[in-house]
């Protein structure tokens, strides 16, 4: 009945929007969901130039990155998945997602997000570790990321530029943008204090 994946996806997905009466959250993940999905590159895919065309504005779109699970996100790169899309993806952050090996868990800092990246994005979903309590280092340094970067949309100009502050160093503590290696620290703190909180409750 339709004369490509795209657009039976798009056509479904339409109606099903319409059909619950166009929710304000209502999310699309693409068959090529990342850079290393999509043939030849995002920009030139004729799926996803489908999906952008065809799909109602009120719909999000889900994008991981340059890989399922991707060490690095620039604005360059959500620039051009916005542009093929026409709007802004929401980013399933795959950094800490543990499922596909269990055997490893991820409890370094948010970290390999460019700063002003907000300004790219409609909104963010981190899949987390499968292990409740190795989640707090994860979602406790997003929370700082985020904060850094609710003020660094006051300065779009700066939008997409990785100071070395994002990479780890302390200058971070001095300039105001996210440092890695101070959100580890603070994280470090409260999860101690939480764990020593936790001993401390009648019946543990």
């Amino acid at each position: 009945a339709f004369p490509s994946l795209a657009q039976a996806q798009a056509s479904v997905a339409n109606e099903v929007y319409q059909e619950l009466g166009q929710p304000p959250v209502f999310l699309f993940c693409p068959t090529e969901y990342c850079s290393s999905l999509c043939s030849p590159s995002p920009s030139q895919s004729c799926y996803l130039l489908t999906i952008g065309r065809e799909l109602l504005q009120g719909i999000g779109v889900i994008w991981t990155g340059p890989k399922v699970v991707s060490q690095e996100l620039s604005a360059m790169l959500l620039k051009e998945v916005e542009g093929v899309l026409r709007r802004r993806p929401i980013i399933w952050d795959n950094l800490y997602a543990n499922d596909y090996d269990c055997r490893r868990v991820f409890l370094g800092p948010y970290t390999g997000r460019a700063p002003g990246l907000m300004a790219r994005l409609h909104g963010l979903l981190l899949n987390p570790n499968c292990e409740l309590q190795a989640n707090f280092i994860p979602i406790h340094t997003l929370g700082s990321w985020f904060r850094r970067e609710l003020g660094s949309c006051a300065h779009p100009d700066h939008a997409g530029m990785e100071p070395a502050a994002a990479r780890g160093d302390s200058q971070g503590l001095q300039d105001g943008s996210y440092s890695p290696h101070e959100a580890l620290e603070l994280a470090l703190h409260d999860w101690v204090a939480e764990i020593n909180r936790q001993a401390l409750e009648p019946g543990r």
